[in-house]
């Protein structure tokens, strides 16, 4: 008997572990050819006909669907859910620093192209990614796309550009499935194939069978169809399709099906990272940055990993007043050999939710350290925490390029003049460029108010760089003199000021969580305490 006969929510379903020929796979033995003659059975004649696509109701944010099965696990198809009317995104409550700019950013949707001669940019039915967790990177694959249609085309092109796909090498082709048949015939596939079909079930299961026929092992197969219909969906999974998906398709949608094939299952989570940087020195980026950490461990109440990467003055380990033996530039040295033990050898610990990566702030050595290195650390330090903050000192050079744009925000902190301008706003063009399917960067108004000195009106600041700040801190130089000289934050020296409170709001708004509701004690419970 197997394990599942006294399930009673076992459908007797069960999904192929490859999308190769298998030596004892009744199915594909008896798999008709391309032009039966005789026709062959439907498997769907005892289904009613699916509704079209074009005749659906107006789609909500569609969802990838779910990762393929693994051997010995029961598969579970989507079940179609009722119509909701979406919903607009809440903005945040001001802080009293700043009430009129004190708020998310508000991301414009982009008109489209319809002037003769230009081809409309397609419009994509997904909202930037808003997730609390990071996303995963895709590892060093090759991925070949077969499209039916431009559409599909370019949404794959925009996906492949993507900086999560920055590794993979991606191949797209038009021809649909029918190209892919054909192609493959006297050609090695890749790790990842994407094939598009408009074409009836019957037509596409035949053509799949004839896919499997010349699919190398190992071969990942992902069919992109128009048609959402359950039966449809475990039918394909049982003949070994690692993924379905209907359209409409963002890019987005695409990178985390395509992720979500190559995920390691060992892994618990990926850490979201947090990138802080000032247009110029002396705008209290580092302070911002590790005040922060600061409020998503005590007020948040998530676990937080704070990382200098201030390498030759970063002040981390003063603010938070520790002096480890260990810290980042160890981690930097031997990339290869970090792992989640090591890691933890080399964080000092600040709290019960805060680890810190200290940099060794001394000038004994140059720090000739390769990009690739700062790349593979971060990317393991995202396993130890759902939260991870780097301090990015104020230069430039192909390591921080790297890590701010791999980094799921960035956080550009400036203060009100010229040049605080002219350096933001070429950090945050860079960015926006360089990741489309990301957030903005958020922009950060620091020191505002300073007696004697003229600036820059905070309305002319965001216009000028097209983005509105999400916080505006006035200058209050006491707080801050008296946390830095003491090694404590802000929010312990000054609780009300209103530095604690913009960056606890920043908190919420990066985090996409509240805090957790503070538990009152009656008056009776000192009497039980343990003495």
């Amino acid at each position: 008997m197997r394990p599942t006969d006294n399930d009673p929510f076992d459908l007797g379903f069960d999904a192929a572990d490859e999308f190769t020929t298998g030596a004892s796979d009744p199915w594909r033995s008896s798999a008709p050819s391309l032009t039966p003659a005789g026709g062959f059975d439907d498997p769907f004649a005892d289904f009613p006909p699916a509704r079209p696509r074009d005749d659906a109701p107006p789609p909500r944010a569609p969802q990838a669907a779910p990762p393929a099965t693994r051997p010995q696990q029961q598969q579970r198809a989507p079940q179609p859910q009722p119509q909701r009317a979406p919903q607009q995104q809440r903005a945040p409550q001001p802080v009293a620093a700043a009430p009129d700019y004190d708020r998310d950013l508000d991301i414009a949707p982009k008109t489209p192209n319809t002037s003769q001669g230009a081809l409309a940019e397609p419009a994509y039915h997904e909202p930037i990614a808003d997730s609390g967790m990071g996303e995963a990177v895709i590892p060093r694959i090759s991925v070949h796309a077969f499209c039916a249609r431009p559409e599909t085309m370019a949404l794959i092109e925009h996906a492949a550009a993507d900086r999560r796909m920055a590794r993979a090498s991606t191949i797209v082709r038009d021809g649909g499935l029918e190209a892919a048949v054909e192609y493959y015939q006297n050609q090695p596939t890749p790790s990842l194939v994407m094939v598009e079909t408009t074409d009836t079930a019957q037509r596409l299961l035949h053509l799949l069978d004839s896919l499997a026929q010349v699919c190398d092992p190992g071969t990942k197969v992902v069919v992109v169809g128009q048609t959402n219909d359950i039966a449809l969906y475990r039918e394909l999974i049982r003949r070994g399709v690692s993924e379905y998906l209907t359209q409409p398709l963002s890019p987005l949608q695409v990178i985390r099906a395509v992720g979500a094939l190559y995920a390691d299952p060992s892994a618990p989570f990926i850490g979201r990272q947090i990138a802080f940087v000032g247009a110029k020195g002396g705008v209290g980026a580092s302070t911002l940055a590790h005040n922060f950490a600061w409020s998503m461990a005590e007020k948040m109440q998530t676990a937080t990993v704070m990382v200098d990467l201030d390498l030759a003055f970063g002040t981390a380990g003063l603010d938070f007043n520790q002096d480890p033996l260990q810290g980042v530039l160890d981690a930097l040295t031997q990339p290869d050999r970090l792992d989640p033990v090591l890691m933890d050898r080399m964080m000092v610990r600040c709290g019960d939710r805060l680890s810190l990566f200290a940099a060794p702030a001394t000038l004994d050595d140059d720090y000739e350290i390769s990009a690739d290195a700062y790349e593979e650390v971060t990317q393991k330090i995202r396993g130890a925490a759902p939260f991870v903050v780097l301090d990015v000192p104020h230069a430039w050079g192909a390591w921080t390029r790297r890590v701010l744009l791999g980094s799921d925000d960035l956080v550009v902190v400036a203060t009100p003049d010229l040049a605080s301008l002219r350096n933001a706003k070429n950090i945050i063009d860079l960015v926006k460029g360089a990741r489309p399917n990301d957030v903005p960067p958020r922009l950060v108004l620091n020191q505002v108010g300073v007696p004697g000195r003229p600036e820059i009106p905070v309305k002319d600041f965001g216009e000028a760089l097209g983005v509105q700040p999400s916080l505006v801190l006035p200058f209050d130089p006491k707080p801050y003199g008296l946390a830095a000289n003491n090694g404590q934050m802000l929010a312990e020296v000054a609780p009300k000021s209103k530095a604690a409170e913009g960056l606890e709001h920043l908190a919420r708004l990066i985090s996409r969580r509240e805090p957790p509701p503070v538990q009152k004690s009656s008056m009776l419970s000192g009497l039980f305490k343990k003495k």
